[in-house]
């Protein structure tokens, strides 16, 4: 295993791991390259099981053997940096000690991941990073077969996402839909019902739709953007509208937190 020391975060071998707080560079500079971030050791390790190809590994003086297994078992090139030179290049104190950047594969088509899939969460614009790798953990953790995006949703592998998730976007099945109009009537046509949370006075206890499905009934979770929810052409296609019942005048729980109470509840179901 080859061990490069680097000293000058300008160095273009280090070029991936630029200014990771930067969201539109690090937009375009990973669109352009295909690429992802894996943070800390549980993470890379764990995009590392599943199969993603990494680029290279960048660590940190202390943390310098902390992957020689996971290095080791790849040809990708491993570089060695000081804590000073890694938070001048990062643009942050990386005290994780461990980065590694991967490459992407391409967004498997939506009859792929629906396929063999009884319960799956469709996110609507959700844009906060944080908000959907938080999502995503608490659908993989609760059982839920895949995830569905909407065109315009935040990437699950920006690097905030995949550490938040906890590398639960390596394993969950997801996708995008090409088309934000029409993309609920695809789902249906799929023989889901689609679940819309929002708090609205028509809605109905999350429960209480859930119990009128037969076990092997597929279901869609529909949650809408931070802030506003749902649009109203997402809930005018759902095939019902729920919420989860509130306290002490409360009207909703945030996104994140109502997503795991309704993957809870999804998990419930008999069958």
């Amino acid at each position: 295993m080859d061990v490069i020391r680097v000293s000058d975060p300008a160095d273009p071998r280090l070029a991936d791991y630029t200014r990771l707080r930067d969201v539109n560079l690090r937009r375009h500079l990973e669109a352009e390259h295909g690429l992802f971030m894996a943070e800390g050791d549980k993470v890379i390790r764990r995009a590392a099981a599943a199969g993603f190809e990494p680029r290279s590994f960048l660590l940190t003086e202390r943390r310098a053997a902390a992957l020689d297994d996971v290095v080791a078992a790849s040809s990708a090139p491993l570089y060695v940096v000081s804590e000073e030179t890694a938070e001048r290049l990062v643009g942050f104190d990386l005290h994780r000690g461990a980065l590694a950047a991967y490459r992407r594969r391409a967004l498997p088509p939506l009859p792929e991941v629906l396929a063999g899939a009884r319960s799956i969460v469709v996110l609507e614009d959700l844009v906060d990073h944080t908000n959907v790798g938080a999502i995503f953990r608490s659908a993989a953790g609760l059982g839920v077969d895949a995830v569905v995006l909407a065109p315009r949703c935040a990437d699950p592998l920006y690097r905030r996402a995949v550490k938040v998730s906890m590398g639960a976007v390596f394993t969950l099945p997801y996708t995008r839909l090409d088309d934000w109009y029409g993309g609920l009537d695809t789902l249906r046509e799929a023989g889901f019902h689609l679940m819309a949370l929002t708090p609205g006075a028509d809605s109905v206890p999350l429960r209480q739709a859930m119990a009128g499905l037969a076990p092997d009934d597929r279901v869609g979770l529909l949650l809408g953007t931070e802030g506003d929810g749902l649009s109203s052409r997402w809930l005018a296609r759902a095939s019902a509208k729920v919420h989860i019942p509130m306290a002490r005048d409360i009207d909703s729980l945030n996104v994140t937190a109502a997503a795991a109470v309704a993957c809870y509840e999804l998990a419930g179901r008999s069958g």
